[in-house]
């Protein structure tokens, strides 16, 4: 009997016409998407999704979503590359996460394979709304919330998995970021959820956000409950380079491990190896605003943010100071970020995964999502 051949899979489609990809903002750019939907009972197993035209889900009021905040999300970019292929970046940490965020608030965590097929049936669905390469991307955004009625204060008895998408440019408005420092609210608390990708840890954020962009800032700066610590951004992580060029950020613990993070952190321990790049080392610790004022450069960074340059700094204080934005270590780590994702350089730590590629996704999906790097 004659082998039954493999389903193919066709190649991505071409971006839409019509569509002004010079001048995306980030936001809900179009409704005009499919979305990816899957459902599991406490103690269940994630076994089946569908894609859906984007729009209203039937929700009860009783959810402990909306009653506890029983919801963690996530955020993850595709990309069309120079080399004509459309790729996500790094979605087996996307996976790894949100299976923490999940046991951390006892709900049911998807298998690395299951979310990783949920991911590339989203961006088949909607392949055509990536952009050209270099003029932005499409972002997904999987959601996991307990969508069960639940009026006691306990998880919930149902959950749903949505994934949704919307191509999308710059986060931040310019070319670099101004911070002010929060001194009246706190992000996180030892032994808390800073550390999960959960709902409830941005909402508290908005009025502290709203505040610093009346006053012209892009974003708050927070710091640890002692108010002596730098953590991070609303939705960002932070850096910094001293003046003899070691790169540093803060600890993980009350702080979100970002992807974004862990890969500019993996890219600056290879460029420091290699010598050349200005970078004498890398430091995971304790930053102050005093050691930031002494410091040569400044950087956010997140899937949204990419590798933003900082330019300036509010202190709790009051008292503001610039930064060189953007400095030559934050350009030299944005490029190298950028390059791997437009396939412009090579993927040297295999961080690339072409939902489009069957063989390279079978071989690839557990390999990577069982075997990857800790944040």
């Amino acid at each position: 009997m004659a082998p039954v051949p493999e389903e193919t899979i066709p190649a991505p489609p071409a971006p839409r016409l019509g569509v002004d990809w010079d001048n995306l903002g980030f936001g809900l750019t179009t409704k005009d998407t499919q979305m990816v939907v899957a459902t599991c009972p406490l103690g269940g197993q994630w076994s089946t999704f569908e894609a859906r035209p984007y729009g209203p889900l039937s929700i009860e009021p009783a959810c402990t979503a909306l009653n506890y905040g029983q919801s963690i999300f996530e955020g993850m970019k595709a990309f069309r590359t120079v080399q004509d292929r459309v790729v996500l970046f790094r979605p087996e940490m996307n996976a790894q996460r949100l299976t923490a965020g999940a046991e951390r608030f006892m709900m049911p965590p998807l298998s690395g394979e299951f979310f990783m097929e949920m991911c590339a049936a989203a961006v088949r669905a909607n392949a055509d709304w990536i952009p050209p390469a270099g003029k932005g991307e499409m972002y997904l955004r999987p959601l996991l919330f307990g969508s069960g009625a639940a009026l006691g204060v306990s998880p919930s008895p149902e959950y749903t998995c949505v994934i949704y998408v919307a191509p999308v440019g710059r986060y931040f408005k310019g070319k670099a970021a101004r911070l002010q420092v929060s001194s009246g609210h706190n992000r996180a608390a030892p032994l808390g959820v800073g550390g999960a990708k959960a709902a409830g840890n941005y909402a508290p954020c908005f009025r502290a956000q709203a505040a610093s962009r009346a006053n012209g800032f892009s974003d708050v700066l927070y710091l640890d409950c002692g108010g002596k610590h730098i953590e991070e951004a609303a939705a960002s992580n932070f850096f910094m380079v001293d003046k003899a060029g070691v790169l540093r950020t803060p600890l993980l613990g009350t702080i979100l491990p970002g992807i974004t993070r862990d890969s500019v952190l993996h890219l600056a321990r290879h460029l420091v190896a290699e010598g050349g790049s200005g970078l004498t080392g890398v430091e995971v610790g304790h930053l102050t605003l005093d050691s930031l004022k002494e410091a040569s450069e400044a950087f956010v960074t997140g899937t949204a943010a990419g590798v933003t340059p900082v330019e300036q700094v509010s202190g709790g204080d009051g008292e503001a100071f610039d930064l060189p934005a953007p400095g030559p270590i934050a350009a030299l780590l944005e490029a190298h970020l950028r390059g791997i994702q437009l396939e412009q350089k090579e993927d040297l730590f295999g961080w690339l995964w072409d939902p489009y590629n069957e063989a390279e996704a079978s071989a690839h999906r557990l390999a990577r999502c069982l075997g990857a790097d800790a944040l």
